[in-house]
């Protein structure tokens, strides 16, 4: 997978850039490197990467600014975002997670670990093997495409919310837990809070319901999520 991807790498600390520098490209990625969110902006125009390393703490805006400003641009709204920061609060890392980031590394940082976060989140973006394509109440789903429509519109998705409809749409009127989803949607040994769930599952509606069909996801009190053409 890794000597394929493009990595675009955005802090200002010189030992955090030469240190994922050299782990990266020993394990075979390729990167751009930028020091504030102007650079990064500028190197994704130039060539769009497959995934963003984004410093929480940048010298003009902060990372989570930038996370948003890149999730609203087309261009820019579906390469997936792991925030790099100090910060270890709940409450911070939902701030990420509410503006589309899809991980989370805390500073300071093992390279192995590092790489195991960037490789797992490259899977989770990646088009599933089973590419049939699936519709329900005018929904549509392409696995092989990485395309959402609801009656010939475009519906913009991110990455993980991708993924979330995908398996809804393969595993309707069942319910599934909060631990269910993320073992099912995010994987296994993913230290990603239960609470994560519910963010992406809000990003999901949010974008569903300009269409009117976020209602086909339907929270069971004290169980979990359901996807169901019986609304």
């Amino acid at each position: 997978m890794s000597e394929e991807k493009y990595i675009l790498v955005v802090d200002d600390e010189p030992a955090i850039l030469d240190m994922v520098e050299f782990a990266l490209k020993r394990t075979g990625f390729r990167l751009m490197l930028a020091e504030d969110s102007m650079q990064a902006m500028s190197r994704i125009a130039e060539s769009k990467p497959d995934l963003i390393l984004l410093d929480w703490m940048l010298p003009d805006i902060s990372g989570v600014d930038l996370a948003r400003r890149l999730k609203r641009d087309e261009l820019s709204k579906s390469i997936p975002i792991i925030m790099l920061t100090a910060r270890a609060e709940e409450g911070d890392k939902l701030r990420g997670f509410e503006v589309g980031v899809d991980d989370y590394v805390t500073k300071p940082f093992s390279t192995r670990e590092l790489i195991a976060r960037i490789n797992a989140v490259l899977r989770r973006a990646e088009p599933q093997q089973d590419d049939a394509g699936l519709c329900m109440r005018g929904l549509e789903l392409d696995p092989s495409t990485h395309r959402v429509g609801f009656e010939g519109e475009k519906v913009s998705l991110g990455p993980t919310e991708f993924r979330l409809l995908h398996f809804f749409m393969t595993h309707p009127e069942r319910v599934y837990s909060r631990e269910q989803l993320l073992d099912r949607v995010w994987g296994q040994n993913v230290y990603i809070e239960e609470r994560t769930v519910d963010v992406h599952i809000r990003r999901l509606r949010k974008e569903l319901a300009t269409h009117g069909c976020d209602k086909m996801i339907q929270t069971v009190r004290g169980a979990g999520y359901r996807f169901s053409e019986q609304t």
